[in-house]
């Protein structure tokens, strides 16, 4: 009878082939691209949103649409939090929840405004409140735009767009 041997390959014995892809990606060969370059790119000619509301699935929602769409996003938890933080963000424009603990959306607004270093800041009052007289106040508290909860993600995207302006 014949001998049998085994066709096990060690690391000695390995077939030396040339890689299978081009340099760069391990699997694709693609150059690289380091992701967050690329949208860092893309958000600044886009604009920078300071997201506020209290609700966490309410802020999350608009800061996950709107940085689907290309924005810088930063998010705050109420009015005092979005005053402390909208110097360091400069924000284009911020989306602002009415009804908040601490510090109302109504009085945030009014405290943009009067400061400025954020009076120039576009400001988009987001609330479930839609009576008439929710809408006019949002102009005296100098608002430059109201959407009523709940709200299509495009309206409130469009508003966002629209309120950043030409770039």
């Amino acid at each position: 009878m014949g001998k049998v041997t085994s066709r096990r390959a060690s690391a000695d014995t390995q077939p030396r082939h040339a890689p299978r892809h081009a340099p760069g990606h391990p699997q694709t060969g693609r150059k690289e691209v380091r992701r967050e370059a690329t949208l860092a790119r893309v958000a600044q000619e886009l604009g920078r949103v300071l997201v506020v509301d209290d609700d966490e699935v309410i802020r999350r929602l608009i800061e996950v649409n709107l940085s689907l769409e290309g924005f810088d996003v930063s998010t705050a938890v109420d009015g005092q939090d979005c005053l402390d933080k909208v110097t360091e963000i400069n924000p284009d424009v911020i989306t602002l929840d009415v009804m908040m603990p601490r510090l109302d959306g109504w009085e945030t607004a009014v405290q943009l405004r009067e400061a400025p270093d954020t009076a120039h800041i576009k400001v988009l009052l987001i609330s479930a409140r839609a009576q008439e007289e929710d809408k006019a106040r949002g102009a005296l508290v100098g608002a430059d735009a109201y959407l009523t909860k709940p709200f299509d993600p495009n309206e409130m995207i469009r508003l966002v767009r629209e309120l950043v302006g030409p770039r």
